[in-house]
């Protein structure tokens, strides 16, 4: 209880300076509401809808492109992991794709599925798959050869083989490239709609910022911050639990 009480006094310390220098004017607070104001200001957005409305959409988008992503990334990865030629034709892909920022491919997702979630799903897709494949990939080449070997001795097949022997060796790297995906999600969704949406955290926030409305601007932006972390703490449970069998 302690230590966990230590790990998280950074962030009350945190919500305490963040109300002494608005409330005393150590930094405008036009430019940083009292912290006790973007709470009203989050209270009145749960209670208009709005919040709701806009999170469950961004929540989707997010949800069904990592979703996609993980199925995707995971099995693309382990597969360039056994099948030479496949390694050789998509491997230099990836490498290529790494280092682009994902957010330049927003203009690209929009020209093809247009401004509704279609695009938005598209873009935590190509963005998230990176780091799962990479890390589906460099699990599955740790598999212990002895075990492939003895596997293919004893007549198993390709998909049997791929989801006894080499998954459980996968996992472990496989988990951490889905973590920095669930990141990259969060990033990807309200960069795209900041941009280029009707509806959603990223929508809210700009719409809350032109308007002048930067309490409940701050009240958005916590909330995203909150549920990225949220997630990511419930994300190392699910790892942990996952991963019980290595103990």
């Amino acid at each position: 209880m302690t230590q966990t009480a230590a790990r998280y006094l950074p962030l009350l310390l945190l919500a305490v300076a963040w109300e002494l220098a608005a409330r005393l004017n150590i930094i405008s607070s036009l430019a940083l509401p009292p912290l006790s104001s973007v709470a009203t200001a989050w209270v009145d957005l749960i209670r208009d809808g709005e919040l709701i409305d806009n999170g469950g959409a961004s929540l989707y988008r997010a949800f069904m492109g990592l979703l996609l992503a993980v199925i995707v990334g995971g099995g693309l990865g382990m597969a360039m992991a056994r099948v030479r030629l496949l390694d050789v034709f998509v491997n230099p892909l990836v490498e290529l794709f790494y280092p682009l920022p994902k957010s330049a491919l927003i203009p690209v997702t929009v020209l093809w599925l247009g401004f509704g979630d279609g695009s938005k799903i598209l873009l935590i897709f190509l963005g998230c798959m990176i780091p799962v494949t990479i890390g589906a990939y460099n699990g599955a080449r740790g598999s212990d050869h002895a075990l492939v070997w003895s596997a293919r001795s004893m007549g198993a097949s390709p998909i049997r083989m791929m989801w006894d022997v080499v998954m459980p060796s996968a996992l472990p790297e496989l988990l951490n490239g889905i973590r920095t995906a669930l990141a990259l999600a969060f990033i990807l969704l309200v960069s795209s709609e900041l941009i280029v949406s009707q509806k959603g955290f990223g929508y809210l926030i700009g719409y809350l910022g032109s308007t002048g409305s930067y309490e409940g601007m701050y009240a958005v932006v916590l909330t995203v911050a909150f549920l990225g972390f949220a997630a990511d703490r419930l994300y190392q449970l699910l790892m942990q639990w996952l991963l019980r069998w290595r103990e």
